[in-house]
C-alpha cells in the first residue's frame, strides 16, 4: 500500500531500479552518454520528439491534455535535471602506472584519499591513493591534502602497462554500490541522478500545460547544456529538479541548516546564481499548503543549479527551484531520504496540475 499524506494523498510508489542504475551509472560532466542511454529506455514511450543536440542534452515533449481551447495555447513549462555528476579526469600517466587526475566540478579533496573508483569507459577498477599517514611528516598530517597530490592506482607497475588501459583524459567516478537503508537510500550522484529520477516519474501523467522535459550535461562545470536547452526551447516558465545539499549533521553553534533530510522538498527563494520566480514559488508553496505537503524553504546561502542560466535566456524564463535534500553531497556516498522524493514528486505533480496563465500574470 502507497503512503499518504496527513490530507489522504497518495504519494505512489518508487522506481529505485531506476534511481539505482542512474546512480551506479559513470557520468563524469562531459561524458553522460551512459546516463543518457538509460533515460531514454526510460521515458522513450512516454515523450514525443526525444531527441539529442549537439551538446548531449536530452529532450522530450508531452503536449497538454485537455488541449487548451481556442486562443492562447497551455502554458510550455521546461522540466529540467542534469545528468551528469563530479569526479575526476585523468591528467597524465606516470612512468609508474599511477595516474594524475584532475577535479571535474566541485570536489574536496579531504573525503578522496583510500575511495574505490571506476576509469574510463569500461570502468577500470582502481583507489585513489595518497602518502600513508604512518609514513607523513606532522605538518603533513595537519593540512588537508589536495587533488593535485593524490593518484588513481589501478594496479599495475609501469606507465606502458597503464597506457594500454587508461588514457588522458578518462573519467574517474567512484565505485559505490546503491542501498536501500529502509527510510533513506544510500549511493553515489544522487546531484542530480535523483532530480532525473523525479522527471521521469512525472511523466506517467497528463497535465494542461505542455511539458518540455530537458536531461541537462555538465551542469556541474558551468550550467552549460542547461543554458543551450533553454535558449532552445525558449519556454513559458521553468522548474529544475534538484538535490541539494544538507547542513543538518550535529555542529555546535545553532545555524540554520541550507535544508533538513526528511523535512520534505526545498523550495529556493535565492541562491548565488538565481533569485527564484516569487510567483512560482508561491504557486508551490500554496500547492503544498493545500494539499498537505510536507516542504521547506531552502535557506538563501550558497550553491547554484541550471536555473542560474535558464532564468538568463533569451527575453527571461521565470524559473522555480525544486530540490531533495541530499546528506553528503559531491561525496563517494550520499543519503537521500525516500519520504523527500515521494514528497517532492507528489508536489510537482500537483502544482503541474493546477498551473496556469493565471499563476504567470504579473
Amino acid at each position: 500500500m502507497s503512503p499518504k499524506t496527513d490530507n489522504g494523498l497518495d504519494l505512489g510508489p518508487l522506481d529505485l531500479d531506476l534511481l539505482r542504475r542512474l546512480s551506479e551509472a559513470c557520468g563524469v560532466s562531459g561524458d553522460e552518454g551512459r546516463v543518457r542511454r538509460i533515460l531514454v529506455d526510460a521515458v522513450g514511450g512516454r515523450l514525443e520528439r526525444l531527441h539529442a543536440d549537439g551538446m548531449g542534452n536530452l529532450y522530450g515533449s508531452r503536449a497538454a491534455k485537455p488541449a487548451a481551447a481556442a486562443g492562447r495555447p497551455a502554458p510550455r513549462v521546461m522540466l529540467a535535471a542534469h545528468m551528469d555528476e563530479v569526479g575526476l579526469m585523468v591528467t597524465q600517466v606516470g612512468r609508474d602506472g599511477l595516474l594524475a587526475v584532475d577535479a571535474v566540478g566541485g570536489l574536496d579533496a579531504r573525503v578522496l584519499a583510500g575511495q574505490p573508483v571506476l576509469v574510463g569507459p569500461e570502468g577500470l577498477p582502481g583507489v585513489i591513493g595518497l602518502k600513508p599517514v604512518h609514513l607523513s611528516a606532522p605538518g603533513e598530517r595537519e593540512q588537508p591534502p589536495k587533488i593535485k597530490d593524490l593518484r588513481v592506482d589501478i594496479g599495475v607497475d609501469s606507465g606502458e602497462a597503464a597506457d594500454r588501459l587508461v588514457n588522458v583524459g578518462d573519467g574517474v567516478t567512484f565505485a559505490t554500490d546503491f542501498q536501500d537503508l529502509g527510510p533513506t537510500l544510500l549511493g553515489k550522484a544522487f546531484d542530480d541522478r535523483g532530480g532525473c529520477a523525479v522527471l521521469c516519474a512525472l511523466l506517467d501523467q497528463d497535465y494542461p500545460v505542455t511539458l518540455e522535459a530537458v536531461f541537462t550535461v555538465q551542469e556541474e562545470v558551468g550550467l552549460r547544456g542547461a543554458q543551450v536547452a533553454a535558449h532552445r526551447l525558449a519556454p513559458d516558465c521553468a522548474i529544475v529538479l534538484e538535490c541539494g545539499t544538507t547542513d543538518d549533521t550535529p555542529k555546535a553553534r545553532d545555524d540554520t541548516p541550507v535544508m533538513r533530510l526528511g523535512a520534505g522538498p526545498a523550495i529556493t527563494v535565492m541562491d548565488r546564481s538565481l533569485i527564484a520566480d516569487r510567483r512560482l514559488v508561491a504557486h508551490l508553496v500554496a500547492t503544498a499548503d493545500d494539499l498537505g505537503i510536507p516542504y521547506q524553504i531552502r535557506a538563501p546561502k550558497g550553491g547554484g543549479t541550471d536555473g542560474g542560466r535558464i532564468h538568463l535566456s533569451r527575453a527571461g524564463v521565470p524559473t522555480a527551484v525544486v530540490s531533495m535534500p541530499c546528506r553528503y553531497l559531491h561525496a563517494p556516498a550520499s543519503l537521500l531520504a525516500k519520504s523527500d522524493m515521494r514528497h517532492t514528486i507528489a508536489l510537482l505533480r500537483a502544482a503541474l496540475q493546477r498551473l496556469s496563465w493565471k499563476d504567470l500574470e504579473r
